[in-house]
């Protein structure tokens, strides 16, 4: 179990981590979602004891990394996969690891086979493709059998094929009673992966909920479509008058937010408009995501709508 509480790290007048709260418990895949920004990389620094919290506590298992006896057996982490010395091999790389934390050379064998790397275990490092390095740092954070993992964005520069297995293995050591813990951009891949989430913005919790919850929190979106366009104007009309954001598409049909498509097709009917369609789109942890964290933005959308304004405003 990794425990923050009031978690908070400034540098100078910038606050990177602001009172953050939250337990990453085990038995389950937990994803840590935000913004560039938002302070996730200082908050696993301050995890893992690379950074020294300005206030706050980050414990593990009720102990800070630090003072851990075996570190390595307790916490498996993957920050920067190519953090290997590129002369060496995979093989050399992880045997060095071993040695220094009284693991045996069986387990190095065991986990170059498990990530796929046995044939080019004697590959340098530095040869290794993107993919290959995030393989190697996967085995060096298993390598001591821990019961917590820390995994920032451990797909990237995977194939499909290695995507679905790191999110088979996460899910397969989490039902074994660990505590994963994992940072992504890949709101897809989180949707598939996670049980819970922990969302932050401006280093503060915007979220800590599991997923279902949160993807079913968000706007829901109806698509309705009819050959009888005045009527299903009237109907456009109704709607936005009860607050209902109402947008039309080029194809004639509606898009609908923040109603059911029950009331919708009730609604329909009492005006006796004829539905050829109406079907409820998929709410998608993208849309939830992007909802909780706009307000939260350094970079990105509102920096371009400021640009946007600032353009418009010349013209």
């Amino acid at each position: 179990m990794i425990t923050l509480d009031a978690l908070t790290k400034r540098y100078g007048g910038k606050t990177a981590v602001d009172a953050l709260t939250v337990t990453i418990e085990p038995g389950k895949v937990t994803g840590f979602l935000g913004p560039n920004g938002a302070g996730k990389s200082t908050t696993i620094r301050m995890i893992l004891g690379l950074d020294t919290p300005t206030s706050g506590t980050a414990l593990i298992g009720g102990r800070r990394y630090t003072d851990l006896r075996h570190p390595v057996r307790r916490v498996g982490a993957l920050l920067e996969a190519r953090a290997v010395h590129p002369g060496r091999s995979a093989r050399a790389h992880l045997r060095a690891m071993a040695r220094t934390h009284g693991i045996g050379d069986k387990r190095v064998e065991e986990m170059l086979a498990l990530v796929g790397l046995t044939e080019a275990a004697g590959k340098r490092a530095g040869a290794y493709s993107l993919g290959m390095g995030q393989r190697l740092g996967i085995a060096g954070a298993l390598l001591g059998d821990p019961e917590i993992l820390i995994l920032d964005e451990p797909v990237n520069g995977l194939d499909p094929d290695g995507v679905r297995w790191v999110r088979e293995l996460m899910r397969a050591l989490a039902a074994e009673g660990r505590t994963v813990f994992v940072s992504s951009h890949l709101m897809s891949e989180m949707q598939q992966t996670a049980d819970h989430l922990v969302i932050i913005g401006r280093g503060r919790l915007l979220a800590d909920a599991p997923i279902d919850t949160l993807i079913a929190g968000s706007a829901r979106r109806v698509k309705v479509g009819s050959p009888e366009t005045g009527r299903l104007d009237a109907l456009a009309a109704r709607l936005s008058a009860a607050g209902v954001t109402v947008r039309r598409e080029g194809d004639g049909t509606l898009i609908t937010e923040g109603v059911t498509a029950a009331t919708i097709g009730d609604l329909a009917f009492n005006l006796g408009l004829r539905l050829h369609e109406l079907w409820p789109m998929d709410a998608s942890l993208e849309e939830a995501y992007l909802g909780l964290t706009e307000d939260s933005l350094e970079y990105g959308r509102r920096a371009h709508a400021g640009h946007d304004a600032k353009a418009e405003g010349g013209r």
